[in-house]
């Protein structure tokens, strides 16, 4: 029998290489649903392709567009077009690929409906991971990730009472060789160049910062319930061993492979089962002959020692480090601001804000709105120290 499954975001990066993903192994799958912000074109192929029963899109004007050019299916629209596809009864899986609070509600809405998640949304984690966790236990659902640091750490994880350190690999992104003279001066290009991976341009902003790296920890904290001081960051240029876990033992299990978002989507997925998918090249440990791995230099990058202190302090920290983050990114990609910007101005956030313990999802969901807010004042008035 088929996996039926519903894209929240299928036509971002991850949305995109997910339906790669199902077109390769269309014996396997039934794409029951799919949803986007604004990009109706791309929608409108992929319901071409894939006849999906539900469509979502984010405007009204959109929807009534697609409704009269897809007279069979039904279409849904804005916020709660995504709650009510993640809630569907004719879907198994749930693939929540948007970035940003967005994902947040409709993955508890998928939990709650007892649907296996593939989460490539880490903001949902960041901001209500403790919440999102506690909720899976309760409702016995799956959470698979699909970073493919998380995926390493899933597939190299049996026993996590054994666990002495969690080892999260990173690029380093596209300054990890330059100097702070460098970084201070950088254009976008330079920082959209990501020597490794085509992603999204908010993560790979974050990449060049680090705070996605921070923001993998937190992730990883509450995905594989391991304590901060036990999770090490590691830079690793090639992007060769994806992540790795050390055993009290001494033994260390890694994750080695091609740099390819096709297979952590796909184990998420196949699982527990592995198949042949559009990956085929066999990784060349000849070829690949120097694997390179350095300490994270902290004061190059800040951005990922803010997120780990934010992810000790816990409660909404973390949703006030994620939510001024994610403004200053949208600021630099606007041009309004520099690169180094974005990091003093979550960090000036950060220190001024006292965080709530043990939140509400209605709590969390009205901090992140006043730190948004926050963050955007400081911006457009221009108050960076």
């Amino acid at each position: 029998m088929k996996k039926r499954i519903a894209i929240i975001g299928s036509t971002g990066s991850i949305g995109t290489q997910a339906l790669e993903v199902i077109e390769k192994l269309n014996d396997r799958f039934e794409v029951t649903a799919l949803s986007a912000g604004n990009n109706i074109k791309l929608l409108e192929e992929q319901t071409e392709k894939f006849h999906p029963k539900y469509i979502s899109i984010e405007n009204t004007k959109a929807a009534q567009d697609l409704k009269n050019k897809f007279k069979n299916i039904t279409v849904f629209y804005g916020d709660e077009g995504l709650n009510q596809i993640a809630e569907l009864n004719e879907t198994d899986i749930v693939l929540v690929a948007v970035s940003g609070k967005t994902g947040l509600i409709p993955t508890i809405k998928a939990i709650q409906k007892k649907k296996t998640i593939a989460l490539a949304n880490k903001e949902t984690l960041v901001m209500a991971g403790d919440i999102i966790m506690k909720l899976a236990k309760e409702n016995s659902v799956n959470i698979l990730p699909v970073d493919s640091e998380h995926s390493a750490i899933f597939q190299c994880l049996n026993n996590a009472k054994s666990v002495k350190h969690l080892i999260i690999t990173a690029s380093g992104g596209p300054f990890f060789r330059s100097s702070k003279e460098e970084i201070e001066n950088a254009d976008l290009s330079e920082t959209l160049a990501h020597p490794r991976w085509k992603m999204g341009k908010k993560i790979t902003v974050d990449s060049a910062t680090l705070m996605n790296k921070g923001l993998e920890v937190i992730e990883a904290h509450h995905l594989f319930n391991i304590k901060y001081d036990d999770i090490k960051v590691v830079i690793h240029p090639q992007s060769y061993m994806h992540s790795a876990v050390e055993y009290k033992d001494g033994s260390i299990i890694a994750q080695i492979g091609i740099p390819s978002m096709h297979i952590p989507i796909q184990y998420a997925l196949t699982y527990p089962e592995r198949t042949e998918g559009i990956e085929t090249e066999s990784f060349d440990f000849i070829k690949a002959w120097q694997l390179e791995f350095f300490e994270p230099d902290f004061e190059k990058f800040p951005s990922l020692k803010l997120a780990i202190e934010a992810g000790k302090k816990g409660g909404t920290a973390t949703v006030c480090l994620n939510a001024a983050n994610e403004e200053a990114v949208m600021a630099y990609l606007d041009k309004k601001i520099k690169f180094t910007d974005i990091y003093k101005i979550t960090k000036l956030v950060y220190d001024s804000y006292k965080p709530i313990n043990n939140p509400t999802i209605e709590e969390i969901l009205s901090e992140d709105e006043k730190i948004r807010t926050e963050t955007k004042n400081i911006i457009n008035n221009k108050d960076i120290v």
